[in-house]
């Protein structure tokens, strides 16, 4: 048992030695170092370290060790089910390690811990290079990609987890690591989607590819037109090139300068099509989509880096996500997919996404722990609303999606996607086949489980 004086005197020391800020209870500054993402989340850590270094991150998990503390790990604060926050514990915040190196001449790049999706973007475009990331720009880029990285490069690309060179990683005795195919290779294997259950990431390594153009087309339909988008869609995609991603969204229309005001508030349709490539090529691509009868039309050429700020969706909002993994899109899920958007809770900044997989996923390598890569289509129901009075009923939307498109589920989960939804749902997402093996990685890097705020592997 830890005694006040000990604790105290563990707590100055921590203070002198890092070289970031030490936030407790009460100290101006708290409140703000424990807000995160998604406003459902209301947690207070016994200390919050803002790390600036490596050896601030191996100070901060000793000390925790010392006092038997539980760690969370923080690098963007992105996690639907706050992972990045505990209850009278220690947080290791990353987010002062952001800096981004590029090395263009090896097409790779390294990222330290706390880096933003928009920090490795903006580094990577005046390069004309990329790699694959998320969706938004204020994701954290390493606990996306140790969770296996989906986004709109993917199908041309690979998931994010399989441009992954290496991993420099603080474990849970305050030792320093290296992960790569060639030192530390299980644990390396394991990093494929395992995510922090194995340590402090303070910096990864990606490969980069050549990418010196872009181009969307977004547009908007009334949902009477929901059905006959989605077919399209589905039609382009079966046959598009690995160049082209997107997805079709139900959205409640917001108040942007491009959303005709009469449609502000309502329920619309829209389809994206995201070409890794020039305009001319993505709009031929499009080109049946843009036939259709629509209210919105933004076809055009744009820096990777712009797009992925497009759909950023602001912190302060309470948020409740899942997502089925699909082993196709015939006309029957078309149908339920489009009578669930249309029953999307409103007003509230809820999305209801379905995006195709393929290419360069199914391509890629097979020994990873990333059991989704063989299916065709993810629908993505993504809960985002301000009023508590709303928790409930955008909660049960988000579950009703899950439980009706069950029948086309293949059963596997890209758990980033995911919040706390069980065991089941860990192992849905890591494969059943790995469990035994990531076990005993966990046990050989973190036997007692100190890194378990996450979806969590317990040591074999």
């Amino acid at each position: 048992m830890t005694t006040p004086s000990k604790a105290g005197t563990a707590l100055a020391e921590l203070r002198e030695d890092l070289a970031g800020d030490v936030f407790v209870p009460d100290d101006p500054g708290y409140d703000e170092a424990r807000t995160v993402f998604n406003a459902m989340i209301d947690r207070r850590p016994a200390v919050i370290a803002q790390c600036e270094s490596d050896a601030d991150v191996v100070t901060a998990v000793r000390f925790a060790r010392d006092l038997d503390l539980k760690i969370a790990v923080r690098g963007g604060g992105h996690s639907v089910s706050g992972q990045a926050l505990n209850d009278n514990g220690l947080v290791i915040d990353l987010r002062r390690m952001h800096e981004v190196t590029v090395h263009p001449a090896a097409h790779a790049v390294r990222v330290q811990g706390g880096a933003l999706m928009s920090h490795l973007d903006r580094a990577t475009q005046p390069h004309g290079l990329a790699t694959t990331g998320g969706r938004a720009s204020t994701t954290g880029v390493g606990g996306f990609v140790l969770g296996g990285g989906s986004g709109w490069l993917d199908r041309t690309f690979g998931l994010a987890v399989d441009n992954l060179l290496g991993v420099e990683l603080v474990t849970a005795d305050g030792s320093v690591v290296t992960a790569s195919a060639e030192e530390n290779a299980e644990l390396f294997w394991a990093l494929h989607g395992g995510g922090g259950n194995f340590g402090v990431a303070t910096s990864i390594t990606l490969r980069l590819h050549d990418l010196p153009e872009y181009a969307i087309a977004m547009l908007m339909y009334l949902p009477e037109h929901a059905r006959e988008v989605t077919r399209t869609y589905r039609e382009i995609m079966e046959n598009a090139p690995a160049e082209a991603s997107g997805g079709v969204i139900f959205l409640t229309a917001p108040p942007e300068p491009f959303i005709p005001e009469h449609l502000v508030g309502k329920v619309l349709c829209g389809a994206l099509v995201a070409y890794a490539g020039g305009e001319e090529a993505m709009r031929k691509v499009a080109q049946p989509l843009i036939a259709l009868p629509h209210e919105v039309e933004i076809v055009t050429a744009m820096p990777y880096a712009d797009v992925q700020c497009m759909m950023d969706d602001p912190t302060g909002l309470r948020n409740y996500w899942s997502a089925e993994y699909l082993t196709g899109l015939p006309d029957e899920l078309v149908d339920v997919f489009c009578a669930l958007g249309e029953s999307l809770p409103t007003p509230t900044g809820t999305q209801h996404v379905i995006f195709p997989l393929g290419g360069a996923i199914a391509d890629g390598p097979t020994e990873y722990p990333v059991p989704y890569r063989d299916a065709s289509w993810a629908v993505h129901p993504f809960g985002i609303w301000e009023d508590p009075a709303d928790d409930e009923r955008c909660r049960a939307w988000v579950k009703d999606v899950r439980a009706k498109v069950q029948p086309w589920s293949t059963g596997a989960v890209y758990l980033n996607f995911t919040g706390d939804e069980g065991p089941a749902r860990v192992i849905a997402g890591l494969g059943p086949e790995n469990m035994r093996r990531l076990a005993e990685v966990k046990r050989a890097y973190d036997p007692d489980n100190v890194f378990r705020f996450n979806h969590n592997i317990a040591p074999a």
